[in-house]
């Protein structure tokens, strides 16, 4: 019986995300000072992840 490809072993998984968590938005914007602490945490501007 094979193996289902959803269901592929979790190294797979290592890919780019393309979407990132809020915390990691924050980080980012905070890194490039679009953000700063005290700042409303929802509404973050759209980011793109680092390469």
């Amino acid at each position: 019986m094979s193996l289902h490809p959803s269901l592929r072993a979790s190294n797979a998984l290592g890919a780019k995300r393309n979407v990132l968590k809020r915390f990691e938005r924050a980080a980012l914007l905070k890194k490039r000072g679009q953000w700063k602490d005290g700042d409303r945490i929802t509404g973050l501007r759209k980011t793109k992840p680092e390469e």
